[in-house]
């Protein structure tokens, strides 16, 4: 083999493309990343870091016994994931979730991929499809693939693929936000007290909804205008057009908070703020991700009790995601049907979400890797949330309705094959109601860890 063949060249170094590079490198196989940025920035980047978080500052859940999410940062973690070990090395406090200091966890992943002697880093924009003599290709290059390597694709597929509107939510300065108004707690206690909590009476959080309604937003320009939105990204006036309900029954809830001000007074609505940074400087406003323009996001977010002097790190914005029609282009190893040297992975597939993103990256390089090394790979089984994902996106779809409904997913438990779960609990009552649904969650994490677990033993075997 000459060197192009004995190589792994990722495009592309987000989360999913950061996590290809090291688990191709973990097997013993040389990568190169092609990363455009500093060369061409893109509208939602900040810096020039690889893994940078764009969007939240969270993973997510944690638990790895009643959340999917959890459950897949788990398997990942016995995979040898670098988004989890740099997760748990810039951690921060956010109840069962996992959040993470942006910058610091950007940091770790390009300092740990700069050390990698197996691993070297192009500061290039690829611009048109990879070279022949280039034998592996991930294109990782995720939701904001540039348009000149997204035509390129479109050519070789014969698909327009499909593509939908992401949103940012604002991050506001702590000290500017008023905690004689607002105060510190997780919902229903669960973990520390994470959360900063707007409260809203009645009257307060039907004027902010019909504030958000009549706020002025962005115009989006020709080809953006038909271009659908995510549902599990929507802007928050884009839910508040739903119903006048709809935002307390979703970002804004009240349950399992009680104003520790007012005890005694339940709120109508609460505002909660994550953390956005180990030094708790900064928080974001959490389900706000907005497409109203930056003055009316000043405006309407300070009638926010609490926040009435905040000041913005950053506000909201939006930009256009772009995904391949993966089921009918996609193998379940993630290659290109057309062409089975370029494999894709991360958001471009069709997951949605940080945690999908890698995870999807870290299949794709074990994949390739083994490609090169001659060594044969099967995906992990159905029953795994890493196997129920690439399911989905590589043919499981076409069962819930054909691969032209394809939309963006992330992991949940509707994508596992169903499991038997015990009819009574250890108190020996029948499971029923909520009780029911956690035991049939924790049977199908249990199954899940197993069999991967065994998945994992086989290719060590």
């Amino acid at each position: 083999m000459n060197a192009d063949e004995r190589t792994i060249h990722v495009i592309g170094g987000g989360l999913a493309g950061a996590e290809a590079a090291w688990a191709a490198a973990r097997a013993g196989v040389e990568v190169v990343i092609h990363e455009m940025r500093p060369t061409r920035m893109t509208d939602a980047h900040a810096g020039d870091g690889l893994a940078e978080l764009v969007c939240s500052n969270s993973l997510r859940s944690d638990d790895h016994l009643g959340n999917a999410v959890g459950l897949l940062h788990k398997e990942m973690r016995r995979a040898g994931s670098l988004v989890m070990e740099a997760a748990e090395a810039t951690r921060l406090p956010a109840g069962g979730a996992l959040a993470v200091d942006r910058e610091a966890f950007s940091r770790f992943i390009t300092e740990r991929i700069g050390e990698n002697p197996l691993i070297t880093v192009r500061r290039e924009e690829i611009r048109d499809l990879p070279p022949r003599e280039w034998r592996q290709v991930i294109i990782a290059s995720g939701p904001l693939t540039s348009r000149p390597l997204a035509d390129a694709i479109a050519r070789l597929t014969g698909e327009e693929g499909l593509s939908f509107f992401d949103a940012m939510a604002p991050i506001i300065h702590a000290d500017s936000i008023d905690m004689d108004i607002c105060w510190r707690q997780s919902r229903y206690d669960k973990g520390g007290a994470d959360y900063i909590n707007c409260p809203m009476d009645k009257r307060q959080y039907e004027d902010f909804v019909n504030a958000l309604l009549a706020g002025e937003k962005v115009d989006f320009r020709d080809w953006e205008k038909n271009t659908p939105y995510f549902d599990g990204c929507l802007p928050v006036e884009v839910m508040a057009a739903r119903g006048m309900e709809t935002l307390r029954h979703g970002p804004m809830k009240p349950r399992g908070l009680t104003n520790a001000h007012k005890p005694d007074e339940k709120p109508h609505a609460v505002v909660q703020l994550r953390q956005d940074n180990r030094l708790g400087t900064l928080y974001n406003m959490v389900g706000f991700q907005t497409k109203l323009t930056y003055s009316e996001q000043k405006r309407i977010f300070r009638t926010i009790p609490g926040l009435e002097r905040a000041r913005f790190a950053r506000l909201g914005g939006l930009h256009r995601n772009t995904f391949l029609n993966s089921p009918k282009l996609l193998d379940e190893q993630l290659r290109l049907k057309a062409a089975p040297r370029l494999r894709f992975a991360g958001q471009i597939t069709g997951v949605e979400g940080y945690v999908e993103s890698a995870a999807c990256g870290l299949m794709a390089g074990i994949a390739a890797a083994a490609e090169i090394l001659g060594r044969p790979f099967t995906p992990p089984p159905p029953t795994s949330a890493h196997g129920a994902l690439i399911h989905h996106v590589t043919g499981g779809h076409l069962a819930l309705g054909g691969a032209k409904s394809f939309q963006p997913m992330n992991v949940n438990f509707g994508l596992f094959p169903p499991i038997e779960t015990p009819t009574t609990g250890e108190d020996g009552k029948r499971l029923k109601g909520k009780r029911k649904t956690l035991a049939r969650r924790r049977a199908l994490c249990l199954r899940a860890l197993d069999d991967f677990e065994r998945w994992l033993a086989g290719r060590k075997g």
